[in-house]
């Protein structure tokens, strides 16, 4: 049969499929409502990814999950910034994502306290909590770090008004302070051979555990320079260099630029006194 132009119309005209089209017919385009519920959930999920795995948010409901994280935006810093200064005097709860932050205080002499190292998954700036200002304190990201922030109206509103966020906050804040105890006990009774291997071990021991990558018979690795580490030590960077060397050679550690490979992690332990 001769290919006539007319019929052929005459079939697009009336379609086999009739006056509703599936969505594969020629000219049909995917529902619009789809792709917007579908950027609106991408949006939700945004939102609430730097609440996820955070110890005191453990079980609320998605809801009261979308309330906190509608409340708490999420900023970025890169290693070395300054989160918050005596300065730059912050009134905001800080809940930690990604990355670690080393809270820390300066003498008038110009020494450097370190107070806390916070690690992914809890909270700091808690002084807020309290009612209290940060202007003496300083928190430097050690890493490249998301964190979600709070106001303080926010924070009475939404997690001290909650009694099961309220209780895991309150154990934060205990533990935090026993941290802070234990490390001006070190700062005094401690050699600075004997602070670095306990920084070391504390920073080991923060590390999340085995999984997919990171294989159970791998050494640990903590991601510092040796002036970061002796700023967290309470020493200069001579002198953490000059141990680093000595732990070195003495098996327990294998240096690298910027990375420390802990060999040894139970005879690095017993150095720590």
């Amino acid at each position: 049969m001769p290919y006539c132009l007319a019929s052929s119309a005459e079939a697009l005209a009336s379609p086999a499929w009739g006056a509703a089209p599936p969505p594969w017919a020629p000219g049909r385009r995917e529902e619009t409502h789809t792709m917007t519920d579908a950027a609106a959930r991408g949006e939700e999920a945004e939102r609430t990814w730097c609440l996820a795995e955070v110890d005191i948010f453990c079980d609320l409901s998605e809801q009261e999950m979308e309330a906190i994280a509608a409340a708490a935006p999420m900023k970025t810093y890169h290693a070395g910034e300054i989160l918050y200064s005596p300065t730059q005097p912050s009134e905001v709860l800080f809940i930690l994502k990604k990355g670690r932050v080393r809270v820390f205080r300066v003498s008038a002499d110009g020494r450097a306290l370190t107070t806390a190292i916070i690690s992914p998954g809890t909270i700091f700036g808690e002084m807020v909590l309290l009612g209290q200002h940060m202007y003496d304190n300083y928190a430097e990201a050690l890493d490249d770090t998301v964190v979600c922030v709070m106001s303080r109206t926010d924070v009475n509103r939404l997690l001290l008004a909650d009694a099961r966020i309220a209780a895991r906050i309150t154990a934060i804040l205990g533990r935090r302070l026993a941290d802070l105890e234990q490390r001006l006990s070190d700062s005094v009774f401690k050699t600075v051979a004997q602070r670095v291997a306990t920084t070391l071990t504390t920073l080991t021991s923060a590390q999340p555990p085995a999984g997919p990558l990171r294989p159970v018979g791998r050494h640990p690795q903590i991601a510092l320079t040796h002036e970061q580490l002796a700023a967290l030590a309470g020493t200069s960077r001579e002198t953490c260099t000059k141990v680093l060397r000595d732990y070195a050679d003495h098996g327990l550690l294998r240096l690298a630029r910027g990375r420390i490979t802990v060999l040894d992690p139970e005879r690095l332990k017993d150095a720590a006194g």
